[in-house]
């Protein structure tokens, strides 16, 4: 009876059906799962902007954390899960509204809504896991994602912990933010189970690269959102389009640093690479996070200097502008150096710079078009720099 049901609900024939060398197909499906993070995205950078204080930035990499990860560990299923079966789509669906409510969630995550978020993401993890366990039901892929589902019921104990008692919230997400990130690196190692190989997770790499090519964009993508908002309410004087189109500019280089000067090395990477698991792990599930959340902190550093291009600007907005293009910067070094074993020097080189810049014009009271001017200059030399290098 049981066998029955489960072969009704969670059929194998869900699993996707590909030969030896072949790369799964990006479907609509996964497409239209997206659609729930351009929401989430904006509604991290609405967070970050209304708590612009170490705090609030610590509260907004917690609820990122979370976001991505659940976005990640879906995009990972994807890979085996044929999305356009009949029991793939309803999964999908599932965890689109799960997604939905944790960004709904987001903005009073660390108030009223806190029950909601978790509740959300605990339900999306171990619905995500306990179904791939069962699909995969009698292979090797099913006790991996078992031993993922115990470690997702592990941190759950401390989202809900947190959701329960407000005096330690932070402290306790980010203990399960710990738990969830570290886990793959434990391969998920319980008692009497031991660890699952990276061998056993039969990756199709370049399925997952352009997964996360696609949420780079939408982050991107959000910028743009931002901005055009940010200009519909403004008038349009001189120093705002100015600010705007250093903004718009701003963009620009973190497109082409990433699709330039990254993404052909990352698919020459997986055609060469005979263990895609690893490059994923690394380059990917990691390096592809710091990346993504880079891009948000641009969007806030763009919207503080367009609403404010003649102020003085402040040590939070010379922060943001700073921090910024740097976590991008270090998520891109992250992935470029799973991807060829090198560290590039000239991103370091450029952090440097944007330090120095943001600390410069604090420091004298400069006004914020003059600290997106420089910020953009530094990212224009790193962006021709790399592209010189690699003519």
């Amino acid at each position: 009876m049981t066998a029955t049901i489960l072969h009704r609900l969670v059929p194998k024939a869900a699993l996707r059906n590909i030969g030896s060398g072949e790369t799964p197909r990006v479907t609509n499906v996964e497409l239209f799962f997206d659609l729930v993070y351009v929401f989430a995205i904006i509604q991290l950078s609405h967070f970050l902007l209304a708590h612009d204080n170490w705090v609030g930035a610590l509260e907004a990499v917690t609820l990122f954390a979370a976001a991505w990860w659940a976005w990640n560990y879906t995009s990972w299923a994807t890979n085996w899960l044929d999305p356009d079966h009949t029991s793939g789509r309803a999964l999908m669906i599932v965890l689109m509204a799960c997604a939905l409510l944790m960004a709904i969630a987001i903005p009073h995550a660390f108030s009223s809504r806190a029950g909601l978020f978790v509740g959300a993401y605990v339900a999306m993890a171990l619905i995500r896991a306990g179904y791939m366990s069962i699909v995969f039901r009698g292979e090797q892929m099913g006790r991996n994602y078992a031993q993922l589902c115990a470690w997702s019921a592990i941190s759950g104990v401390f989202w809900i912990a947190g959701a329960l008692i407000p005096s330690a919230r932070l402290e306790l997400w980010i203990i399960a933010v710990l738990i969830d990130y570290s886990a793959p690196y434990a391969g998920f190692w319980l008692p009497g189970k031991g660890a699952t190989p990276m061998d056993s997770w039969p990756l199709r790499g370049l399925h997952l690269l352009e997964r996360n090519q696609q949420v780079f964009i939408i982050a991107l993508g959000e910028s743009i959102l931002l901005l055009g908002g940010l200009l519909v309410s403004q008038s349009l004087e001189a120093g705002v389009i100015a600010a705007a189109a250093i903004g718009f500019l701003l963009i620009i280089t973190l497109w082409w640093i990433y699709f330039v000067h990254l993404a052909e090395a990352g698919e020459h990477s997986f055609e060469r690479a005979s263990d895609h698991t690893r490059l994923a792990r690394a380059g990917l599930a990691y390096a592809h996070g710091v990346m993504v959340c880079g891009a948000i902190v641009v969007a806030v550093a763009i919207e503080l200097i367009v609403a404010h291009p003649h102020d003085a600007i402040h040590a939070t907005t010379a922060l943001i502008a700073f921090a910024g293009p740097t976590i991008f910067l270090i998520g891109s070094a992250m992935f470029h150096h799973t991807m060829a074993q090198k560290m590039p020097l000239h991103y370091l080189v450029a952090i440097v710079a944007l330090v120095a810049w943001s600390w410069l014009m604090f420091v004298l009271h400069m006004q914020g078009l003059w600290l997106g001017v420089g910020v953009l200059v530094i990212m224009i030399l790193l962006a021709g720099f790399g592209h010189m290098r690699e003519t």
